[in-house]
This record gives structure tokens, C-alpha cells and sequence, in this order.
């Protein structure tokens, strides 16, 4: 892992540094408030374009996002941001799913249509991440159970839930979340 120099990033969310992390072909990126508690808030949010770039109603990515941004800056924390798009399947097979999607499969049947586990995704990195940053003890903002049995090497003393509330575009989306992936919604 190589990990890039400290700049600073100022977002209508808040006052955050940020540093990048190269694993192999991917890179990784943190937003982080200056002073961090001892046991700081942490989001691990893996990317997704559709909805953190364009705001698309068919996920709650970008809420949960924004949200944890909202709540980091208060309290101080990071925002791990994976290059992972999907679920960890790609750009090119997500919209490829999302077609299967608008033809009545949900998330998990539509990846599996593709050749493709429900989740590919892989945290691995991010206990090597929090390292860097001295951190052993985490509050962790997530609805996914996946990202705390990850977090062998770190102690998640407490979950913090992103509730965001459906939409018409997105109902089916959370439901089989919570039914299929064992989401905590």
C-alpha cells in the first residue's frame, strides 16, 4: 500500500483533510477531520457513481453518504471511500444490472444473472487504512453487518445506523438489502 500526502479539502459538509491510499491498480481515498477522537467516527463507503455523483433515486448511496459526511464533520471521524463501484462488479456490469433491474430481477438476482456473487466487494484494506491513522478503536457508521465481521483487527465498539428514508425508486431496492444481504434497516 502506498499512501499520498495529506491536502486539504474543504466541502459544504465540512473542513476535512484527505489522503489517498494505492492498493495494487486501485486507489482509495479518506476524508478526515483534523483532530481525531480517540475513538473516532468512521464510514467505509464504497463507490458508487450513479448515486454520489448524480444522485440517482434508485439507491440510498448518496444520502448515506452526505449523511456520514454530515455526521464525521461534527464529531470528528473518516470517510474510507473504496473504488469498488457495484458491489464491487464495475461500472459496466452495475448498468448491465440495472437493465436486469428494469426488467423486474432485484440487486442480488440481476448480479447473479451476470455471472456474479450478490457482494464481491473487499475490506480488507481498511484495517491497513485505519492503521495508518493509529486507529484500533472505531465507531462505525453502517447498515451492513458484512463491514463489521470485516473489522477483525479493529475494534467496533459501536454501529451506528444511516437511516434513510425510501423512496418509490429505491423501496425494492432496500427491501431485498434487508432480506437478502441482511442489512440492518
Amino acid at each position: 500500500m502506498v499512501i499520498s500526502e495529506t491536502a486539504n479539502l474543504p466541502t459544504k459538509f465540512g473542513f476535512f483533510k484527505t489522503k489517498s491510499f494505492k492498493e495494487g491498480e486501485k486507489e482509495h481515498l479518506t476524508l478526515f477531520t483534523e483532530n481525531l477522537p480517540e475513538t473516532p467516527l468512521v464510514r467505509i463507503h464504497s463507490e458508487c457513481l450513479t448515486g454520489d455523483t448524480f444522485g440517482s433515486l434508485r439507491c440510498d448511496c448518496g444520502e448515506q453518504l452526505h449523511r456520514a459526511l454530515e455526521l464525521i464533520s461534527k464529531e470528528g471521524g473518516i470517510l474510507i471511500y473504496l473504488r469498488q463501484e457495484g458491489r464491487g462488479i464495475g461500472l459496466f456490469n452495475k448498468i448491465n444490472a440495472y437493465a436486469l433491474q428494469d426488467r423486474g430481477l432485484d440487486t442480488v438476482e440481476a448480479n447473479h444473472q451476470l455471472g456474479f456473487e450478490a457482494d464481491l466487494r473487499d475490506f480488507s484494506i481498511v484495517e491497513e487504512i485505519l492503521k495508518s491513522f493509529g486507529v484500533s478503536k472505531i465507531r462505525l457508521l453502517t447498515n451492513n453487518p458484512r463491514k463489521i465481521f470485516a473489522l477483525k483487527g479493529v475494534e467496533v465498539v459501536e454501529r451506528i445506523p444511516i437511516k434513510i428514508p425510501p423512496n418509490p425508486h429505491n423501496r425494492h431496492y432496500l427491501q431485498t438489502k434487508k432480506e437478502k444481504l441482511n442489512h440492518l434497516l
